[in-house]
């Protein structure tokens, strides 16, 4: 059985005139939202930017993700130090990008870092990690001259582990390859919120297709679904918090197309360019109206959220087209999704 081919860094290549998120510290704020007691949301005020969260027990507190540059990893620690008076014992990397890991470094030795297998294996190269984040810096690519260590996750796990603060615990799950291979959700029962990076976004969102084909991406999904039915709520890596099942669903769905067009548009023989035109383009104009809705609670005008993210999900379309065109065109199309390792019980 043949199974398909997974790019073993993230692809570099670019559409023409393509133009991706602002990841840029610059102008970037972290507003605390409660979702229930002890569980905080951090949102970057400035959609795409990235948000973070933070989770406390009785005994200790946990935050999710490090940011971009020690600058930012401190300002993390100090929003989460405001929210409680819990020992910041736990950093949960949802995946191994930079802008999401570059600040582990300025965390204390004695916070343990826990992540996916699959993210750890993927910090190997901080020099071409920075390189490819640079893109998405506009004009503020010096503040990566910051990150001069890439620290990586202390304890790692293959597919599910659990994290207890003290009256509180933490699942962390590994569906499968989504956004990257080893993409971490973070889950909190009580909660019914799951912090998902990349893998997941409000729905109507573009997801990128950076290292990996669409169905591997469906077959981690349905497995989401599956595992977490009582998810209410996500907060994303990038933008507005949504409803976890419609986000699924939508992406599912998403996904299932671009499959679909993309290996007819490759079996037809069609080169790249002719592909990007003939793909559907489902931002066309217009954003879907509960992704409109959610980018009201942002303090930026409101004509220029919306353009903003149309701009970048039509973008971000057009790079998974040519993600996926290069995948198929390599292995032949598309393919059975990796089978999943076996569950663990916890860290290693």
């Amino acid at each position: 059985m043949r199974t398909p081919f997974v790019p073993d860094r993230e692809i570099a290549e670019r559409p023409g005139g393509y133009s991706g998120p602002n990841l840029s510290p610059v102008g970037l704020e972290l507003v605390p939202r409660e979702l229930t007691q002890g569980v905080w949301a951090l949102m970057a005020n400035l959609p795409p930017k990235d948000n973070n969260g933070v989770v406390w027990g009785r005994d200790a507190a946990l935050v999710i993700d490090a940011g971009i540059t020690p600058e930012v990893s401190a300002r993390i620690q100090t929003a989460a130090a405001a929210l409680g008076d819990r020992p910041l014992r736990y950093l949960v990397n949802t995946t191994y990008h930079g802008d999401h890991t570059f600040g582990n470094a300025a965390f204390p030795e004695d916070v343990v870092i826990v992540s996916s297998t699959a993210n750890k294996a993927n910090m190997s190269d901080l020099a071409y990690e920075k390189r490819v984040r640079s893109g998405n810096m506009y004009g503020d690519a010096a503040l990566l001259d910051e990150v001069t260590r890439w620290r990586t996750p202390d304890l790692t796990f293959d597919s599910y582990a659990e994290i207890d603060l003290g009256g509180r615990v933490v699942q962390l799950h590994h569906f499968g390859p989504g956004n990257g291979p080893g993409d971490t959700i973070v889950y909190v029962p009580d909660a019914r919120t799951a912090w998902t990076g990349n893998f997941l976004c409000h729905a109507g969102t573009a997801h990128m297709l950076l290292q990996g084909a669409p169905e591997p991406y469906v077959d981690s999904l349905r497995r989401m679904r599956e595992a977490l039915p009582e998810l209410e709520t996500i907060v994303p890596g990038h933008g507005p918090m949504g409803n976890g099942p419609a986000a699924v669903d939508t992406l599912i769905g998403y996904l299932e197309r671009l499959r679909d067009e993309v290996w007819s548009s490759v079996r037809a023989g069609h080169s790249l360019e002719e592909t990007l035109a003939a793909c559907t383009d489902p931002w066309a104009g217009h954003l879907d109206p509960g992704l409109s809705a959610a980018l009201a609670g942002y303090p930026v005008p409101q004509d220029l959220a919306r353009q903003g993210m149309l701009t970048l999900c039509r973008n971000l379309h057009r790079l998974n087209v040519l993600a996926t065109y290069r995948i198929y065109s390599a292995s032949g199309g598309p393919g059975p999704a990796p089978v999943a390792a076996a569950d663990q019980g916890g860290a290693s």
